[in-house]
């Protein structure tokens, strides 16, 4: 028999609504549109067909409602790997949990979870204003160490390769994309690639103004670093723990990029905004 789960491990709001997010089970929806950044929910919701609740706690903010007579969900996440931890749990638990009687149910469901980013790009030939579609996500963060997340004998070689190469004092991880979603979204006109999730925006990704990083050269060798036909293509912070929850929980999980940097010539686009505006739209498009 299942255990029951206690007020202190499962925190309910007193209207009955997940903690942080401030959701109720009616609230979920099957497809639900991520974003970092609170201003952007807004950006993907006008151009549902309806929008009929929004709902705002903290750095959540989710605008529910319907395109094209499903329902949709965009939803912001603020950045960095530790506010996925508390966004897909609180999504999951909406899905997976009966909240009234605090004990998981029998039959699962599988919500279909669509990160829409920005990111730089390490190498020269992927341009600015490029669309990336993430088939992998590597963490350079401890999260999943905190999770039981089984990774296949190619991920730990991998993850192993990137350790000893950073001489990294935690275990990173890698993880995957949902193939049905890479498949139904990215086509054949994004670029693909493994993406490289950071625990920060300044030297956990390589970047110095007055510290100096502790991984000298950590963007050339992320660079060139090669296993087989994998290889790094682009930084970012919250992608690896998206795909570690989607496999952990069963979810179909994707990140879509708008590469707004690129790393190795040291340029920036002029005009993120309208990149990453594109993105929504093409998105959208291809789930209506």
């Amino acid at each position: 028999m299942m255990a029951k789960l206690s007020e202190a491990d499962l925190v309910l709001n007193p209207d009955g609504s997940v903690y942080h997010l401030h959701l109720r089970p009616e609230h979920l929806c099957p497809l639900v549109i991520a974003v970092g950044d609170q201003d952007r929910v807004e950006r993907v919701s006008r151009h549902f067909d309806k929008v009929d609740t929004r709902i705002h706690k903290r750095e959540f903010v989710s605008h529910i409602g319907e395109l094209n007579g499903k329902r949709i969900m965009a939803v912001s996440s603020g950045i960095g790997t530790d506010n996925i931890d508390i966004l897909m749990n609180e999504l999951d638990a909406l899905a997976n949990i009966d909240l009234d009687q605090r004990l998981e149910k029998t039959v699962k469901q599988e919500l279909e979870i669509v990160r829409i980013g920005t990111s730089g790009a390490l190498h020269e030939e992927i341009p600015l204003g490029a669309e990336l579609a993430s088939s992998h996500g590597f963490g350079l963060d401890t999260l999943m160490s905190f999770y039981a997340l089984e990774m296949s004998s190619e991920e730990k070689v991998i993850v192993e390769d990137v350790r000893h190469q950073l001489n990294l004092p935690f275990q990173p991880y890698l993880s995957t994309a949902g193939a049905q979603l890479l498949e139904k979204i990215a086509g054949g006109d994004m670029w693909r690639g493994a993406t490289l999730t950071a625990p920060g925006f300044y030297a956990p990704q390589g970047r110095k103004l007055r510290l100096q990083p502790a991984i000298s050269n950590m963007l050339d060798q992320l660079g060139a670093y090669r296993k087989g036909d994998f290889r790094f293509t682009n930084f970012e912070m919250e992608t690896a723990a998206y795909y570690g929850f989607g496999r952990l929980m069963g979810h179909q999980t994707l990140s879509i990029n708008a590469i707004i940097a690129n790393r190795s010539k040291g340029t920036f686009a002029s005009d993120p905004v309208k990149i990453v505006d594109q993105l929504i739209v093409k998105v959208l498009e291809r789930f209506a």
